[in-house]
């Protein structure tokens, strides 16, 4: 009998600790850091010129393998120079933090997990992104308040059950011009719409992230 008694505790321990070992979860914090570079008057089209760095907190909730929804606090050095661009004998530099709060929408391309083998579920995958957010630049009598737009991609790879890792690219376009300060706001005097501004700043971040938060089970191991 006690035999027996032990036979059954082992086969309820094995069977809990699959159980627990496919177990996926909804939420993932974390933090990361990077570079941020300016798009503008001061710098029309030269990618990573005057690079600053990043930092961000994550927070995310996973609503499948394949759709996640991300919430980031940021924060970024944004430099830049007007010298030969300014159209007049001029010259402009600035040095400004700009800080970030958004919420993005994240589409992998495989069902991004670990352990539902019947899922087909994948360690790694390449995802892209699209939002809203809001930035500003929190100076006396030159700050910078706007919505903004970001777009990017990126790749997630899972080295363990609750640990994740991301590189990702993104550009954001704000709907406003005086990210670079309000000297160089339409330098040009062209009349300027929220659409047609030349401001834009990007992040190249890499994020690691724990996760928590088990999903309910339902019948026939459905998740």
């Amino acid at each position: 009998m006690k035999t027996m008694n032990k036979i059954i505790l082992i086969i309820l321990f094995l069977i809990t600790t699959t159980v627990i070992s496919a177990q996926s979860y909804k939420y993932e914090i974390g933090a990361g850091a990077g570079m941020g570079f300016y798009i503008g008057d001061a710098n029309p089209n030269k990618p990573f010129l005057k690079p600053g760095a990043a930092f961000d907190m994550t927070f995310r909730w996973n609503i499948n393998y394949r759709w996640a929804l991300k919430c980031g606090l940021s924060t970024a050095t944004m430099r830049g120079e007007s010298s030969g661009y300014y159209p007049s004998s001029a010259s402009y530099s600035f040095k400004r933090q700009l800080v970030d709060l958004g919420l993005q929408a994240e589409f992998n391309f495989f069902n991004y997990g670990m352990g539902q083998s019947y899922l087909n579920t994948k360690r790694i995958s390449p995802y892209i992104l699209a939002g809203i957010g809001f930035v500003m630049v929190p100076k006396a009598r030159d700050g910078f308040y706007s919505l903004s737009l970001p777009l990017g991609v990126g790749v997630k790879y899972k080295p363990g059950k609750r640990w994740n890792m991301m590189l990702e690219f993104s550009m954001r376009k704000t709907l406003g011009d005086k990210l670079d300060g309000k000297a160089l706001d339409d330098p040009y005097l062209i009349e300027s719409a929220a659409l047609k501004n030349t401001d834009w700043y990007s992040y190249t971040m890499f994020t690691v992230t724990y996760d928590f938060g088990l999903k309910r089970r339902v019948c026939n191991n459905i998740d």
